[in-house]
C-alpha cells in the first residue's frame, strides 16, 4: 500500500462542523483546511445514479416534504431511491435537523435554509476532488461508504455493483490508489472483495452494538478470532470511539487486537460540539485516541481541529 500520513485524518461529511454536510462546499473546505482523505457516504437515486447522501432518506437535510408532498412512504419518510436524480436536484439542502420537530441537529452550526446547497452525484464530487489535485498539486484520497446494500438490494438495486465501476473509471482500482470503500455490513464486505472483484482498500465499518441491520455480528468481529478472519478481505475496521475508550476513559484492547491481526483503525466520530461524557475537551481525546489507543486514523467533522492538534503534538 501507498505510504499515508500517519495518523490519518477523514473529513467526515467534509467540513461538516461548519457548512451543511456531503455538499460539495463543505468538501472543498475540508481540502482547504488540509485533509488528507474526504469521505463520500452513498446511496443511489430512482434511476440508478450514485449520490453522496448520508443515509437513505432526504427528509432530515432537505425541502423535499415542502417540493414533493405526498411522495413519503408509510413511514413517513423520503427516500433518495423514490427520486430521480433530476428530482433531487431540485431540493435545496441544508443543516441537518430532526424531520419531526424541525430543529437542526446541532443548534450552533451553518444556519438552517440559509444560502443554496444540492445534493452532489458521487462523479460531480470526484471530478472536484481530482480537479483540486491537479490544480494544487496535492494529492487527496477519498473513502466512499456503500450505504445498506442489503436495503437496496431488497428494493431491487445492487449498489455496489454500481458504484465500484465508477471508482475505477476515476482511477480507483489497487491498494496504491487513495481510496478506501466501507461499509458495515459484511456479507456485502466479503462480496465486494471475493465476488465483485475489488482491488482496492477496504474497510469494515463496526457500529457501537452486538449487530449489525443486516445481521453482521460486531461482537464476533471485534474478537481476534473474527479480526483474523476479516483480515483476509479488509485492510482495516472503522470502529465507534465508544469501542476504543470506555466512560471510565480506560483503553479497550480493540487496537491492539486488531493491530495484531494486521488492520488499520479509523474511528469514527470526533465532533467538538459533540464529545463523548467522559472526554474533557476535543484536545483530551485526541490525546486519548493518538498517544493512548495508538489510532491509525480519525474521522472527524472538524478537520482543521484534529490537522492543528496532530501538527501541536
Amino acid at each position: 500500500m501507498a505510504a499515508e500520513p500517519s495518523p490519518m485524518v477523514i473529513a467526515h461529511r467534509g467540513a461538516s462542523g461548519y457548512l451543511p454536510e456531503h455538499t460539495l462546499e463543505a468538501k472543498a473546505m475540508a481540502y482547504a483546511m488540509g485533509a488528507p482523505y474526504l469521505e463520500q457516504d452513498v446511496v443511489l437515486t430512482k434511476d440508478d445514479v450514485p449520490v453522496v447522501l448520508h443515509d437513505i432518506h432526504v427528509d432530515t437535510i432537505s425541502d423535499v416534504a415542502s417540493r414533493f408532498p405526498g411522495r413519503a412512504r408509510d413511514d413517513g419518510r423520503y427516500y433518495a431511491l423514490d427520486f430521480t436524480l433530476a428530482e433531487l436536484k431540485q431540493l435545496r439542502v441544508t443543516e441537518r435537523f430532526n424531520a419531526k420537530t424541525g430543529k437542526p441537529v446541532f443548534p450552533n452550526r451553518f444556519p438552517l435554509g440559509r444560502s443554496h446547497f444540492q445534493i452532489p452525484t458521487l462523479e460531480e464530487e470526484l471530478q472536484m476532488i481530482q480537479g483540486l489535485n491537479q490544480s494544487t498539486g496535492r494529492k487527496v484520497g477519498i473513502y466512499p461508504e456503500i450505504k445498506q446494500p442489503a436495503w437496496h438490494r431488497l428494493e431491487g438495486h445492487d449498489i455496489s455493483r454500481i458504484v465500484l465501476p465508477i471508482l475505477q473509471k476515476y482511477g480507483y482500482n489497487s491498494r496504491d490508489d487513495l481510496c478506501y470503500v466501507q461499509c458495515f455490513e459484511y456479507a456485502e464486505v466479503k462480496r465486494i472483495r471475493q465476488e465483485l472483484g475489488w482491488q482496492g482498500r477496504l474497510i469494515m465499518l463496526m457500529g457501537g452494538g452486538g449487530k449489525g441491520s443486516d445481521g453482521t455480528d460486531f461482537d464476533y468481529l471485534r474478537s481476534p478470532q473474527g479480526l483474523a478472519e476479516l483480515k483476509q478481505v479488509a485492510d482495516g475496521i472503522g470502529p465507534a470511539i465508544s469501542s476504543i475508550v470506555d466512560n471510565n476513559r480506560q483503553v479497550t484492547d480493540l487496537v491492539a487486537k486488531a493491530h495484531a491481526a494486521g488492520l488499520k483503525v479509523h474511528p469514527y466520530t470526533l465532533r467538538v460540539d459533540e464529545l463523548p461524557k467522559f472526554a474533557t475537551s476535543a484536545d483530551d481525546l485526541m490525546e486519548l485516541l493518538f498517544n493512548q489507543a495508538k489510532v491509525d486514523g480519525l474521522f472527524t467533522d472538524f478537520p482543521d481541529v484534529v490537522l492543528r492538534w496532530l501538527e501541536r503534538d
